[in-house]
C-alpha cells in the first residue's frame, strides 16, 4: 500500500505543473456553473447585452488579474522597476520585459480562457448577451423564417415571456444561439491547446540544453525554491528570536549574519540565460561569480546580469524565474 502510495505521490510531483493548470481549469469551470445557476439572470430587456457580456468576460478580467498577482515572476520582474528609468529606456532591457511579462500571461491566461470555454459551451451568457444584439444583419439571421414579430420579441427569448411569436419558433432561435455558443466554446478550446502545443514546441526546438539537462535544470529549480523559502523563513526567526530575546533580557544581541541588500537586490533579478557559463539560476550565479576572484578582480560583481548578445531567456527555460505561486 506505501509503494501505491509512493508511486501516486512521485508522479504527481513529476506533473505538479499540469496537474496545477488542470486543478485551476477545473475549480474555474466549477465556479461559472455555480454563477450560471445560481446568480445569472438575463433581464429580458435592453440590458440583455450588456448583461450577458459582462458575465463572460468580466469574470474572465478579473482571473487574469489574479493571475498576475499570484505568479511570483511578476514581482520579481515589476518589484523597484520604477527606480530603474534608464534601463528601462534600452530598447533590449524593454524587450526582454515584454517577453518576460508574455511568458507570465502564458501561465495567467489558463483560468480566464476556462471560464470563457465552460461560459460558452454552457450557451446561457452568450444566449443572453446575443437576444440583445440590435444589429439588423443578426437579427435577420436568426429570425429568418420564423414569425414577423421575431426581431421585436427576441430579448424576451431567454425567459419565455414572447407573447405574440410561436413557442416553437423561439425555442428554435434559441437551439441556434445555444449552438453557435458550443461551437465557438470548442473552437476556443480547440486553438487555445493548438497554440500550446505549438509554443511548446517551438520552445523546446530552440532549447540550448538537452533533453535529460532540461529535467535536471527543473529539480534543481524545484528544490532551490523549496529550499530558500526553507532557509528565509529559519532565518527570519533566528533573527526575530534573538531581538525579542535581546529586548526583554535587556542583553546585548548576538552576532546573526544577514544577506546585505545588494545581495539580496542581486538575487532577486530576473534570470538570464548565457552559453558562456551555464548557471542553473540567478542565485547559483551569484554564489559562483562572488567567490570567484578572477571574477571579482573584472568588477563583474556590480551586476549579476549578462550583457552579452545571449542575455535572452529561452521560453524553455522560463521556469528557472516561476518559484512557487505566491500573493
Amino acid at each position: 500500500m506505501m509503494d501505491k502510495f509512493q508511486t501516486v505521490l512521485k508522479i504527481f510531483q513529476k506533473q505538479k505543473t499540469s496537474l496545477g493548470f488542470g486543478l485551476v481549469a477545473l475549480l474555474t469551470a466549477g465556479g461559472e456553473q455555480i454563477f450560471s445557476s445560481v446568480v445569472f439572470k438575463c433581464p429580458c430587456s435592453g440590458w440583455n447585452f450588456s448583461y450577458g457580456m459582462v458575465f463572460l468576460l468580466v469574470p474572465a478580467l478579473a482571473l487574469l488579474v489574479l493571475g498576475y498577482i499570484m505568479s511570483n515572476k511578476t514581482w520579481k520582474l515589476f518589484t523597484g522597476l520604477c527606480l530603474r528609468k534608464s534601463k528601462c529606456c534600452h530598447f533590449k532591457y524593454f524587450c526582454a520585459c515584454g517577453v518576460v511579462f508574455f511568458q507570465i500571461t502564458t501561465t495567467a491566461v489558463v483560468a480566464p480562457v476556462s471560464w470563457i470555454a465552460v461560459a460558452l459551451l454552457n450557451g446561457n451568457y452568450f444566449e443572453c448577451a446575443v437576444t440583445g444584439v440590435n444589429v439588423s444583419v443578426f437579427t435577420n439571421h436568426l429570425c429568418d423564417g420564423k414569425s414577423p414579430q421575431c426581431q421585436d420579441e427576441l430579448y424576451k427569448f431567454p425567459c419565455g415571456r414572447a407573447t405574440h411569436v410561436p413557442q416553437s419558433d423561439s425555442n428554435d432561435v434559441l437551439a441556434t444561439i445555444r449552438a453557435e455558443s458550443q461551437v465557438l466554446g470548442w473552437l476556443l478550446i480547440a486553438s487555445i491547446m493548438v497554440f500550446n502545443l505549438l509554443l511548446t514546441c517551438v520552445a523546446r526546438c530552440n532549447s540550448p540544453v538537452s533533453y535529460l539537462q532540461l529535467k535536471f535544470w527543473r529539480v534543481y529549480a524545484q528544490r532551490e525554491s523549496d529550499l530558500l523559502e526553507k532557509y528565509t523563513a529559519d532565518h527570519a526567526e533566528k533573527l526575530a528570536e534573538r531581538n525579542l530575546k535581546s529586548f526583554f533580557q535587556h542583553t546585548l544581541p548576538e552576532p546573526v549574519t544577514t544577506p546585505p541588500n545588494q545581495a539580496w537586490e542581486k538575487i532577486s533579478s530576473l534570470y538570464r540565460f548565457s552559453t558562456r557559463d551555464h548557471y542553473y539560476s540567478i542565485l547559483h550565479k551569484y554564489v559562483e561569480m562572488c567567490h570567484d576572484p578572477a571574477e571579482a578582480r573584472d568588477n563583474r560583481l556590480s551586476s549579476v546580469r549578462s550583457d552579452g548578445p545571449d542575455t535572452a531567456t529561452p521560453a524553455v527555460l522560463a521556469f528557472v524565474d516561476e518559484g512557487k505561486m505566491m500573493l
